[in-house]
């Protein structure tokens, strides 16, 4: 049930120039949470000023609407989730005309004022996670018990990047996510519009071929 825009996809385009310009999006050598090495590295946390937020909320604002999906609000699980989560709620009132609301959890429960794990909006009806990328699945995973456990209905996630690389099994981390969960999995961009913008760009052969060697290794298809 994922997701993941077609290579040719503009905004997915515009998204990877805007991730190197920011060095958000870098080339070389990189160790995975897998062990592997990559030859690219996604950090959405060097999106590191109010420019850069103000651009990356737009993208995620413009690829929901894209999406198709239905939801009543949104949710960001900590800690990467809880500034993508704002922004992209802001982004959405501010661009699209959608004003809806938001919440977040915290990693430990509050002893003292209200109290409790979640911060925000109370959460009812569909529910949609937003999130920077899905690894192992864990913060999804934890997301989807938080909202069920309130009362809420999982509506589907959003990420910003999609590396269509096998996790434990055949699935990407994002295909076993969707599968085991039953979810939408929307992403910004996947490996093949990263790749899309390394054939375009013929200074970077040295990097297209580094990551097609990896996809060859690692990637798995949709």
């Amino acid at each position: 049930m994922s997701n993941t825009p077609s290579r040719n996809d503009t905004l997915a385009q515009d998204f990877v120039a805007f991730a190197v310009q920011s060095k958000v999006l870098r080339f070389g050598e990189f160790k995975t949470k897998a062990g592997r090495l990559s030859p690219y590295f996604f950090n959405a946390g060097l999106f590191d000023d109010g420019a850069k937020l103000g651009r990356l909320a737009e993208f995620y604002a413009r690829r929901l609407i894209d999406s198709g999906l239905q939801f009543d609000m949104l949710f960001g699980p900590a800690y990467k989730g809880i500034p993508l989560v704002t922004l992209t709620a802001a982004a959405l009132a501010e661009h699209e005309g959608i004003d809806l609301p938001f919440s977040f959890n915290r990693k430990e429960a509050k002893d003292h004022g209200e109290g409790g794990l979640i911060i925000g909006a109370p959460i009812q009806g569909r529910v949609l996670i937003v999130d920077d990328v899905i690894t192992a699945g864990t913060a999804t995973r934890e997301s989807v018990e938080i909202i069920r456990r309130a009362g809420g209905t999982p509506a589907g996630v959003l990420i910003s990047v999609d590396r269509q690389e096998r996790g434990s099994g055949e699935r990407s981390a994002v295909q076993e996510a969707a599968h085991d969960l039953g979810l939408k999995v929307v992403s910004i961009i996947c490996l093949d519009d990263l790749v899309h913008h390394l054939e375009a760009n013929p200074a970077m052969s040295a990097q297209l071929a580094a990551v097609a060697d990896y996809r060859a290794r690692y990637g798995v298809q949709g």
